[in-house]
């Protein structure tokens, strides 16, 4: 019975953990309507796990289950794209002080080299840009933090996947990333490392914000004031 039940939970694990990257990763883009039997026979199991993988993706935040109609992928709003950014401006400079004590140099030699490679395509430097960020946020010592932090970058990877920016160069953030591995590297004040990374993030949440305004959801800003004085209080508008 034991052996049964940790089965089952197994299964249950695995189908959230699935669907989930494949909405992170916009398999399913917001907007989609999911089809509960149509899930079943993927997966090729009963209606039960499916339906616990659904519900918690619905807290998660990630699908909207509509009776009679579907299970909805939600949409991305401007609002999660400045929540986002916020998050990461006011989080990520602490965490690189609190992480720094902690982080290999052979790592941060490494992230440096790739990020100089002449071959890395704009895919490929969204990826390693991610998991620069979170190497270092996961050396902060802080679980709390981490985890808040690994959920911001899944809904981060979202919103770059969603609209397409991880294949339009929207923001070359090379250099920015090299100057901070190399002020972690030179162990030079902790401050001046600080400042860097606020200041790159500064600079891609005004290259996101421009985007989406210039795009798919720039309607959402015109027609909202608050959105407006926001985006003039950083010179996107």
């Amino acid at each position: 019975m034991a052996e049964k039940k940790e089965k089952t939970k197994g299964l249950k694990t695995n189908i959230y953990q699935d669907l989930k990257e494949k909405l992170i990763n916009c398999v399913y883009p917001p907007g989609t309507i999911l089809n509960e039997l149509q899930l079943t026979a993927d997966y090729g199991v009963s209606r039960t796990p499916v339906r616990e993988a659904v519900s918690k993706l619905e807290v998660d935040g990630y699908l909207q289950v509509m009776p009679k109609k579907g299970i909805y992928v939600t949409n991305i709003s401007m609002n999660d794209v400045m929540q986002i950014f916020q998050t990461r401006i006011e989080i990520e400079p602490v965490t690189l002080k609190m992480a720094a004590p902690y982080l290999n140099l052979a790592d941060l030699n490494m992230f440096k080299n790739k990020f100089a490679a002449k071959d890395l395509d704009i895919s490929n430097a969204f990826r390693l840009d991610t998991a620069m960020h979170l190497y270092i946020i996961e050396h902060c010592g802080n679980n709390y933090i981490i985890e808040m932090m690994r959920k911001v970058f899944d809904d981060n990877t979202r919103i770059v996947i969603a609209s397409k920016q991880n294949q339009v160069k929207i923001h070359d953030a090379t250099q920015e990333h090299t100057e901070i591995l190399e002020s972690l590297i030179s162990k030079d004040p902790l401050e001046e490392s600080a400042d860097l990374m606020k200041k790159h993030i500064e600079h891609c949440r005004k290259a996101a914000l421009d985007y989406f305004c210039s795009n798919e959801i720039s309607g959402n800003v015109s027609e909202n004031p608050a959105y407006k004085i926001q985006l003039e209080k950083i010179g996107i508008l």
